[in-house]
């Protein structure tokens, strides 16, 4: 009965997974059978763990912040720095925002079953990213004293100009990174 479990869960990843690409590519108003269709399932399997896609939408954010939660305290575990810690989580969180933009016109509708997420993204992230920032000053990687929340919306506001051609958000990011680093 366990490995069912996991394999269930498994699959309700690979399913949360394509459908945040699909979100990406084509928007939220996607047809379910693309996201079907890239996960691998039926469209009455999504329907089956997601009932509208309302539901499908708020379960592709909280995965997306969650995967992203576990991942930096992993990385600091088994990073070779704290700062290469650092920057390899800022970049999963530029992919991270980028599918976020995906879910922008939903996200800022009148429904509230929305109205959590912001607050959930938060609550979940801005610890993590002050663990990282914190674990990089101490082994004096970087400048004392960096704001995670400051640090996150910096990133978001560097993504907003993503999508136009000779944009390169990521870089940007980069250059936002290798700028905290300390003057020794």
């Amino acid at each position: 009965m366990r490995a069912k479990r996991a394999d269930a869960r498994r699959n309700e990843e690979n399913l949360l997974d394509a459908a945040a690409a699909v979100f990406v590519e084509a928007g939220v108003e996607a047809p379910i059978r693309d996201i079907a269709a890239r996960a691998g399932v039926g469209t009455a399997t999504i329907y089956r763990h997601f009932p509208t896609r309302a539901d499908l939408i708020v379960a592709v954010y909280r995965h997306q912040v969650e995967t992203l939660a576990e991942t930096g305290p992993a990385l600091l575990a088994k990073g070779p720095t704290p700062y290469a810690a650092l920057a390899t989580w800022l970049d999963l969180f530029v992919d991270f925002v980028i599918t976020k933009q995906g879910l922008a016109t939903v996200l800022q509708s009148d429904d509230p079953c929305y109205d959590p997420l912001h607050a959930y993204f938060v609550e979940r992230l801005e610890p993590v990213c002050a663990q990282l920032l914190e674990a990089a000053a101490d082994a004096g990687e970087i400048r004392q004293g960096q704001d995670p929340y400051e640090l996150m919306r910096g990133v978001g506001g560097l993504c907003a100009g993503g999508g136009k051609s000779r944009y390169d958000a990521r870089h940007m990011v980069g250059l936002l990174v290798a700028g905290l680093r300390s003057a020794d």
